[in-house]
């Protein structure tokens, strides 16, 4: 590699920060971007957020944003009561402590928080079937959107989130804060700048793909509207407790378990896209493959394939299957059987030249609070530059994931073309890339 176009450590961090390398929303943009585009460009101004979705994820979310000096949060949206009330709790709480004055406002339908003109941007960590409505519907608004992952629940719904962030002139940050973590920055640098040579092999462990829904039907909760948590989902779609899990108040008891909805098909991707909008991300960011894919998926036990294989242009093959220790991460081969290995709060290498300068402490603080990934989108929101998992990279990095399941589903290799985002003379894969909305909902 050309000593001079060699990306230092340091230039990637300040890359990765700044996100330099997304889109940059130039002079002319802005001119005729609606007048919510241009606002607070100064760092004096406040920036007020709404929080849409009030569970167990939000609440690391919001211990996060109330700690950014310039941002205000205003107000919540659930549609379970018992979490609208925690969520006032939690941030009158706060502001108490710190001797301000605090006046948070509650809602059950998101559109009322997105009508208000002191919101700037929303935070939405609702389950994965509502983010491409409401995160549609914030851009058109005027709102920019710090997004949880998965970006979206089909590829479908990616492309047109993609397409409303870009029309509105808005700033949208994917929730994968490893992006943000100093350890994955050094091991996607460490590839990127070629110190392992050409990558042969990338072993992603992240799990399995959704299964069918058969936990029994249970009675819905006073509080909790289940036709508004449903949305574009069929009404087919039962109640349990799992789904959406029951909190108190008085006493406090918080959610025992994760919405049990990303496990299953219809609501969400398994370990698929929960854990692989993490790892395999890192993977994509690592090849340079943001913004592309692979061109061949082949399921886990067909023919001699004993993992699910990706190919890429290039000739690297990216497999998911567990590895030393069986965490959740990334194991990256190079052409002369060196190899790095990150997880969270875990770097090893073949060679000590590859590990990091400084190892991260042991914390207590949830992962989400521990990165500066929250930070970087206030930056973006002022700066009006694409943080650094814009809405493209999140969206590249979830069709990977969703590509598996769909290779997965069908028990035999697909071809996708990434460039277009097409399946090659394959209608039967395409038909699962989206799915049939009910009645009174569409993008």
């Amino acid at each position: 590699m050309n000593e001079k176009s060699k990306l230092t450590r340091r230039d990637f961090l300040k890359v990765s920060a700044l996100g330099a390398a997304g889109a940059v929303l130039m002079p002319s943009a802005l001119a005729a971007a609606p007048k919510s585009a241009k606002k607070k460009s100064s760092a004096n101004d406040t920036i007020g957020i709404g929080f849409i979705g009030l569970g167990q994820q939000a609440m690391h979310l919001l211990a996060g944003f109330l700690t950014i000096d310039g941002v205000r949060v205003l107000a919540g949206c659930d549609v379970y009561d018992v979490k609208r009330a925690r969520f006032e709790k939690r941030v009158k709480k706060y502001y108490a402590e710190h001797g301000q004055k605090c006046k948070v406002d509650l809602y059950e339908d998101y559109q009322d928080l997105l009508a208000r003109d002191d919101i700037d941007a929303v935070v939405i960590a609702t389950p994965d079937h509502q983010h491409a409505l409401i995160a549609i519907a914030a851009c058109r608004a005027g709102k920019d959107v710090y997004l949880e992952k998965p970006l979206t629940l089909t590829i479908y719904e990616g492309q047109q989130l993609r397409k409303a962030v870009r029309e509105h002139c808005r700033i949208l940050q994917v929730g994968s804060q490893q992006r943000s973590d100093a350890e994955f920055i050094h091991a996607a640098n460490l590839v990127r700048e070629g110190e392992l040579g050409r990558i042969e092999l990338i072993k992603v462990h992240v799990g399995g793909s959704p299964t069918p829904y058969t936990l029994p039907r249970q009675e819905v909760p006073a509080g909790l509207n289940w036709d508004k948590w449903l949305g574009p989902l069929p009404e087919t779609i039962y109640y349990n407790s799992d789904l959406n899990p029951v909190i108190t108040l008085e006493p406090e008891q918080n959610e025992q378990l994760w919405g049990a909805w990303r496990w299953y098909k219809g609501m969400g991707g398994g370990l698929m896209t929960d854990w692989g909008a993490h790892m395999f991300d890192i993977a994509q960011w690592a090849m340079g493959k943001d913004r592309n894919g692979p061109v061949k998926i082949i399921p886990a036990g067909y023919g001699p394939y004993e993992h699910l294989t990706y190919f890429y242009d290039n000739g690297t093959r990216v497999t998911e299957q567990e590895f030393d220790g069986g965490k959740q991460g990334v194991k990256i081969y190079g052409e002369n059987g060196e190899w790095i290995q990150v997880c969270r709060g875990e770097f090893l290498a073949s060679d000590p030249k590859f590990m990091p300068e400084t190892k991260k402490k042991e914390s207590d603080v949830p992962y989400e609070t521990q990165v500066g990934h929250y930070q970087t989108f206030i930056n973006s929101i002022r700066s009006r530059i694409d943080p650094n998992v814009p809405v493209e990279v999140g969206h590249s990095s979830n069709t990977m994931c969703i590509l598996g399941n769909i290779a997965n589903e069908l028990g035999r290799p697909v071809v996708w073309n990434p460039i277009v985002e097409k399946f090659m003379h394959d209608p039967e894969a395409d038909k699962l890339t989206h799915y049939q909305y009910r009645d009174g909902y569409k993008l």
